[in-house]
Formats: C-alpha cells, sequence, structure tokens
C-alpha cells in the first residue's frame, strides 16, 4: 500500500503546475474527497522501477439497472477482465498501474501492478446501486490527478487513460453536475492523458449527449452493444 499522502497538496503541486485550473480545482472541492482518492494510491512509487508508467484507471457502473433492466452483469464482468488480459500481454506491463472503482464507491483494488489487480467475479461485483456519475466521475478525475502528480513529482514520467464506463444518465448525484466534471476533463484533454467514456446499451439513453456534457471528446465516447468483446 501507498505511504500516506495530502491529496491537497498533490492538487496544489498539480494547479502550480498548470495542470488544475481554478475551475477544476473548485470541482475537486468535494466533503471527504481526500479521503476517497488516498485510498484508490495504492502501490508507493518508490516500488516502481520503471522511469515512465502508464496509469489506466476504470470507473464501472454497478447500479441496478446493469443487472435488472438490461442483464448486462457478466458482459461487464468478462469486458473488465479482457482489459485486463489485454494489458498483459502489452510488452509495457510492467510499466503499467491499473485501479478499478466502482460507480458507488467499492474501491476493486487501488493503484498496483497488473498483476496484482484482481478480476471481477460474481463475489466482488454484484451491481445493485444508484447513478452518482457525476459525483464519482469527480472523484476518479480526481484520483487520477492525484496519483499522476504524485509520479511526477518524484521524477517519473507519467501518462493516463480513463475509462467511465456506465448504463444511464446519473441520477444520484449530490455534489456535482456535468459542468463540474467538463471543467476537469478540459484540463486532462492533452497529449498525456485520454479521458474516455462508454456507454452500455440500454436501448434508450443518449451516451453521446450524457459523455459530450461531460467534456468527453466524441472520438473518445464508446457506444459498444452489450457483448464482452465490444
Amino acid at each position: 500500500m501507498s505511504k500516506s499522502v495530502n491529496v491537497k497538496q498533490l492538487f496544489q503541486s498539480a494547479a502550480a503546475e498548470g495542470v488544475l485550473s481554478k475551475s477544476a480545482t473548485q470541482a475537486l472541492a468535494i466533503p471527504d474527497i481526500g479521503a476517497e482518492i488516498e485510498a484508490a494510491l495504492g502501490v508507493n512509487v518508490d516500488d516502481v522501477t520503471a522511469s515512465e508508467v502508464t496509469l489506466v484507471t476504470m470507473l464501472i457502473d454497478d447500479s441496478g439497472s446493469i443487472r435488472f433492466a438490461a442483464g448486462n452483469t457478466e458482459a461487464v464482468r468478462e469486458g473488465h477482465n479482457t482489459v485486463l488480459d489485454a494489458l498483459s500481454d502489452s510488452k509495457q506491463e510492467n510499466s503499467i498501474l491499473v485501479h478499478t472503482r466502482y460507480l458507488n464507491g467499492h474501491i476493486l483494488y487501488p493503484y498496483n501492478f497488473l498483476k496484482d489487480a484482481k478480476r471481477m467475479d460474481a463475489h466482488n461485483y454484484n451491481p445493485s446501486g444508484g447513478t452518482p456519475l457525476y459525483d464519482q466521475s469527480i472523484v476518479i478525475l480526481g484520483t487520477v490527478i492525484a496519483e499522476y502528480q504524485r509520479f511526477i513529482d518524484n521524477g517519473v514520467v507519467a501518462r493516463s487513460v480513463t475509462l467511465i464506463v456506465t448504463d444511464g444518465n446519473d441520477e444520484h448525484s449530490m455534489n456535482a453536475t456535468a459542468k463540474a466534471v467538463r471543467s476537469i476533463v478540459k484540463d486532462l484533454l492533452c497529449e498525456k492523458h485520454i479521458v474516455a467514456g462508454m456507454g452500455i446499451d440500454d436501448g434508450h439513453t443518449d451516451f453521446r449527449k450524457v459523455f459530450s456534457e461531460m467534456g468527453i471528446p466524441d472520438e473518445w465516447i464508446l457506444t459498444p452493444g452489450n457483448t464482452k468483446s465490444e
């Protein structure tokens, strides 16, 4: 696990280096977000021997509609595991750190080496919650920024790829809006960061509208069918 870190200081460092704008910094000012983010900062920077790392981060919907409305539970599990398999086949396996959080706040695993990442199964993924899409998008993007900054501050080159997966519109966010998410995504849209949105087909949601309002570019809005390969 990681040594104790000060998330606020990481955000201040990111702001000082121009990674975070004033509006994004304000969007990240959510009560208790620091504790949520710190829980996801897993492996110690000193334990990473690579001179360059890629942070692969997944926010995966675990709302009840995944199971009850569309029957997509197994497709989501297998899709996540397929991503891990594909990354494991990469020649850069030792320089990739992965982290998966569910939409209702559960951390499947904090940032860790691929070999230590948990696969999703019937015991650890049983979708039954709500859809706080904006709230948790803020948390996951803040986590990416904090982890990225942690490596940068220690002289390690870092890049990130973030995937936000949902099967519907935001319904239960208490602290954030699409505009707030957009302000952070805007800051991350550079050569070192990719933010993608994947909409799992529910038959009626306009995912391009959902994700474009969150600031995700059209080319990174994915609208597959409900099979693991897609």
